[in-house]
């Protein structure tokens, strides 16, 4: 294996990564992805469609979060210090550099490779009569009624258009029936439409040919003015500000109030403006002009304004052989053994009474995990069962065990974090049905989001009271846990049960309770404690002490973490960083990181556990965490880091979730100039940490 070298890093560096710069480079690697030829072309299609609806979180959140910041001229970005209009320059840069090269992997790549495939995506000068024919009547029949145009005057002024929605922008001449004259108009196209059309194979001969709405309304956007010369018709979108602003301390009733703000979010201030790369210049400036942005928030696009829009189209191919393999989750053992994922032989409680069960998904079931929820639903032993939810998805059978253990008289309480982004309309809902099952739910303390993983199932025994506890890094979220890379750990341990249930009764009531036995909790002890196991490293490392720090995290942005990272190093403590996303370190520095190495690490799943070795003068300590090493995570989150103290399973975690990725050559290598570069490697080198382990769990 060969890895390319990194180019050398400018004499007057800032020690720290910008962070938006960073999550742009993210994107990238993702976009990198839709180029591998070792994918299958739909799922290549996948990535370039993440790529895509990534950005368009960026500037909802990132991007307009900077805007923000730059109104003062006082603030600095975090944790690199600059100014943020700087940031916003060079921000700017990068992400149109980005969207150019996502249209050219989709319009030179991907579409020509599916096309050799049999999959194609017909434009208009392709289509034969026969075709025009059909989209016409598709046209009348299936998309007119639904269109309504709206000439632009003084009685008519600029519609309110809906956050990434698809417009059209079409001028004309000629006056209509009562006489006005007629220059601009918008048609605004309804979510509920289809982007992508499948024409029927009788009319091609092809089993696999589509062609985009915006195609459709082209050909056809004459027949909406009748009488009218119409002059063009360009396809465009705007981005808002999704940022949701509450005064949690101004509300009476958190729910009420985020019910209020959902609505406004679809007409945040505009961010950003995407227009067909055929649009003139004077209209883009007059759309630049309404939504009252710079020059420079202007995208022109070779392609469809919503790539992501492209994401349906694998769904709608049937063709395996363009698809990953399926792959179905294995059971445990211990489940496996009792022959059900019921365990009919024995219940869960009995068996978690001899040992503690990890799970990992997604090359583990997350089934153990709902039908731990549905046995203390059902048991009538259990007194009372708490958990947090951050994102469940609809139709969630966790919720449903909750609402059925209401009902069935159990004490239920839900804590529901209601500002997980963008999930929030769904947890609402949540909200409202499990208060209906008579379950109780809170939504956490005014400041700080919930995002820990847990649930504490409480029992009656023949001892006495007995804690049952989940803890994982990742949702409660059946679809997630199926693309995700998370632990869960199910223990009976009396001190990790009496720890959550003291952060349960933090959240539910006004507990004055910050010092626990085991777990690290933010925003208490967390990030505290975290500092001090690095200390405690380079302590080791200058006392000849055997010393080393391995982490696997999303994010890497505190400040206060990096630095004792960087004193770390200086100390001789040897680090590998596995971060996936973000990351504002800047490793192999001389002087400053140069035994710090970090590397990302993407493929079919979405890496997202966070696992933290130290070394610990060979007393080896694994803490799993809900936590990233973002400011956000360890000062303004509720978070939890738990131990893995069973031998094996320690083992075991260090071996599947550290060591297995330090051998991966599908890699990128952060330099210290902030670029990534990807591994090279050969068929007899290659190594996937992903492939791997599906390998292993299913052996």
């Amino acid at each position: 294996m060969n890895t390319p070298s990194c180019h050398a890093i400018e004499p007057n560096y800032n020690p720290f990564i910008n962070r938006e710069i960073s999550v742009l480079a993210f994107n990238r690697r993702v976009l990198t992805m839709a180029l591998n030829n070792d994918y299958p072309l739909l799922e290549r299609l996948r990535y370039l469609c993440i790529s895509s609806s990534n950005l368009d979180e960026f500037f909802e959140i990132r991007y307009a979060s900077l805007l923000e910041l730059a109104k003062d001229p006082d603030a600095r970005t975090k944790p690199d210090g600059i100014r943020p209009v700087d940031a916003l320059a060079q921000v700017n840069e990068t992400a149109h550099t980005l969207v150019n090269d996502q249209y050219d992997t989709l319009q030179n790549i991907v579409l020509p490779a599916l096309e050799d495939a049999g999959v194609r995506f017909l434009r208009r000068d392709r289509w034969t009569d026969e075709i025009s024919t059909w989209v016409a009547d598709y046209f009348d029949n299936e998309l007119q009624p639904l269109l309504t145009p709206l000439g632009l005057d003084p009685s008519h002024p600029f519609p309110r258009l809906l956050n990434k929605s698809l417009n059209f922008i079409v001028p004309m001449s000629g006056r209509d029936a009562f006489g006005r004259l007629g220059e601009l108009a918008v048609v605004q196209v309804p979510r509920a439409l289809p982007r992508i059309i499948q024409l029927p194979a009788m009319l091609t001969g092809n089993a696999h040919d589509f062609i985009f709405l915006s195609s459709v309304i082209h050909a056809n956007v004459q027949k909406l003015f009748p009488g009218m010369e119409v002059k063009g018709c360009y396809q465009f979108r705007v981005t808002r500000n999704s940022n949701l602003f509450v005064d949690e301390e101004e509300v009476d009733d958190l729910l009420t109030a985020l019910q209020g703000e959902l609505s406004s979010r679809k007409y945040g201030n505009a961010v950003r403006l995407e227009v067909a790369d055929n649009c003139p210049d004077n209209i883009a400036d007059y759309l630049l002009q309404r939504f009252r942005l710079p020059a420079n928030a202007l995208f022109k696009v070779n392609g469809p304004v919503n790539l992501h829009r492209l994401s349906t189209v694998p769904d709608m191919v049937a063709r395996p052989d363009l698809l990953f393999t399926p792959y179905t989750p294995s059971v445990p053992a211990v489940f496996e053994d009792a022959g059900s994922l019921e365990c009919k032989v024995c219940s869960i409680f009995d068996t978690l009474k001899a040992q503690d069960i990890l799970l990992h998904h997604p090359f583990e079931s997350f089934a153990p995990v709902v039908n731990f929820i549905r046995q203390a639903a059902s048991d009538d032993q259990v007194l009372a069962i708490r958990m947090t939810l951050y994102r469940t998805g609809s139709n969630s059978a966790i919720v449903e065990a909750l609402e059925q253990a209401a009902k069935r008289g159990k004490e239920v309480t839900a804590v529901i974090e209601l500002r997980a982004r963008f999930d929030e309309d769904n947890n609402i809902q949540q909200a409202t049905r499990l208060q209906e099952a008579g379950a109780h739910v809170v939504y956490g303390v005014v400041g700080y989001k919930t995002h820990a993983k847990m649930i504490s199932v409480l029992r009656k025994e023949v001892t006495g009271l007995k804690y049952y506890t989940h803890l994982g890094t990742g949702n409660y979220h059946a679809g997630t846990a199926r693309v995700y890379t998370d632990f869960g750990l199910i223990t009976s341990a009396a001190d990790i049960g009496r720890d959550v249930n003291r952060i349960f009764q933090q959240l539910t009531s006004f507990a004055n309770v910050t010092d626990l036995e085991v777990l690290w909790q933010a925003p208490h002890t967390l990030h505290r404690n975290i500092k001090a196991a690095i200390a405690q490293e380079a302590a080791n490392a200058q006392a000849g002490k055997p010393a080393r720090i391995i982490a696997k995290m999303n994010g890497l942005q505190q400040r206060d973490v990096i630095e004792a990272l960087y004193a770390a190093s200086q100390a001789g403590v040897q680090i590998d960083l596995i971060v996936r996303g973000m990351c504002s370190l800047r490793p192999g520095v001389a002087g400053l990181s140069e035994n710090i190495r970090v590397r990302s690490i993407l493929g079919r799943f979405l890496e997202h556990h966070r696992v933290f070795y130290f070394e610990n003068n060979d007393k080896p300590m694994i803490w799993l965490a809900s936590a990233d090493w973002m400011s956000r995570n360890l000062l303004s989150r509720v978070e939890t880091c738990f131990p893995i103290r069973d031998p094996e399973l320690a083992k075991r975690v260090f071996d599947e979730a550290l060591n297995v990725y330090l051998k991966d050559t599908n890699s990128w290598q952060l330099c210290s100039n902030g670029d990534y570069i990807q591994q090279q490697q050969d068929g007899d080198t290659a190594f996937s940490a992903q492939q791997t382990l599906i390998e292993k769990h299913h052996k």
